[in-house]
């Protein structure tokens, strides 16, 4: 059976321990780093493209540990998502945390990402989006030519 993102996205939720609409009705946001967690404020570009960033998981079958986080914030960087302010800053400083808490990771996000359109990218509005199946994403987010990285990079 295929499923849609909207679909895939609340059970990825609920397997999480995530609120079903991704958190966008909360006015902060947790995250843990070095051991300390930190309420966040969630500010409305955050709440705006938190759907893309949890279908990001979902396309790279990454969990919500900060290994998984690692991969996406590489993820991210080579996809371009570096242009999009202000949520770049988010992933700008997720990498440079994860490079120092899961380095391989991270770089195994970049090199996959080297090969993708970034979600944010394929600018599909929210509701098309969310009704999209998910074998249609994983065609349309890849870039026809592949991109090879050798070990001096």
């Amino acid at each position: 059976m295929k499923m849609t993102l909207d679909k895939l996205l609340a059970e990825f939720y609920h397997h999480n321990g995530i609120p079903k609409d991704g958190g966008i009705n909360k006015d902060t946001f947790e995250l843990k780093v070095f051991g300390i967690n930190l309420s966040l404020p969630n500010p409305k570009f955050r709440k705006d493209v938190i759907h893309i960033y949890d279908i990001q998981h979902l396309l790279n079958n990454c969990d919500t540990s900060w290994k998984g986080e690692a991969f996406i914030a590489g993820w991210e960087i080579s996809t371009g998502l570096w242009k999009h302010f202000p949520i770049c800053l988010f992933s700008l400083w997720a990498m440079g945390y994860s490079l120092w808490i899961h380095p391989r990771a991270a770089f195994k996000g970049y090199k996959k990402g080297l090969n993708d359109i970034g979600i944010i990218d394929l600018k599909i509005p929210e509701a098309e989006f969310m009704k999209m199946e998910y074998d249609k994403l994983v065609q349309i987010n890849q870039k026809g030519n592949v991109i090879e990285m050798g070990g001096l990079q």
